[in-house]
């Protein structure tokens, strides 16, 4: 096991996750499980947030209480299929800061090519959270972070909804420091660069394109 790599186990993401992976679920499902189990996901990443204490009133009296300490989060959401992720991690975080990268995969190289990059100010002070539900070959994760980490980010935790190996290896070797969240660490790549077992393309099914 990568020692970056946290595979998220409990049982209502994992029979969610199936329910997404069968052939015959609709886009309007999908996006209603994918929105459930991000906020699963986001709900583990978020256990360790540095807290501070606060003097508060309650309807009885006065007490000592703990809410987040620092910045705002900052939700970064690669483009498109990353879109599924943010809708439900921003409902658990509202107040968050929430950016993009913009990217598509070359088929013939099956490497990133940017086409939009718009991020919130004052990454450097940030927890980051970058979103994508497939890690497939790693190398637009792995651009994403690079670009991330050039625009001051320096606390990042990735996280998927399906990982490949192959992935896992190339986040790994890029970006040891940079934790991985996934529901499901699957077999392999086939040869065009898609997860088997998998689920599809996640952006053609979170949208109903092809």
């Amino acid at each position: 096991m990568v020692s970056n790599l946290t595979i998220v186990e409990h049982p209502l993401v994992q029979h969610k996750l199936t329910l997404m992976r069968k052939e015959e679920t609709a886009s309007s499902e999908f996006r209603r499980l994918l929105k459930e189990i991000s906020m699963l996901l986001a709900y583990e990443i978020t256990r360790n947030l540095p807290q501070k204490k606060i003097t508060i009133q309650t309807p009885l009296e006065q007490m000592e209480a703990s809410t987040l300490k620092g910045k705002k989060l900052a939700l970064i959401s690669i483009l498109r299929a990353g879109n599924g992720l943010l809708e439900g991690v921003l409902e658990l975080i509202p107040s968050a800061r929430v950016g993009y990268v913009g990217l598509y995969r070359d088929e013939d190289s099956l490497k990133p090519v940017e086409y939009y990059f718009k991020v919130p100010d004052d990454l450097d002070n940030r927890f980051v959270i970058v979103l994508d539900p497939m890690l497939a070959t790693g190398n637009s994760a792995a651009y994403a972070v690079e670009r991330l980490k050039v625009a001051g980010a320096n606390n990042l935790t990735f996280v998927c909804l399906v990982a490949a190996p192959e992935g896992v290896k190339v986040m790994s070797h890029e970006h040891p420091d940079v934790p991985i969240y996934t529901a499901a660490l699957d077999e392999k790549l086939n040869e065009i660069g898609y997860i088997l077992p998998g689920l599809g393309d996640a952006g053609d099914r979170l949208f109903g394109t092809k």
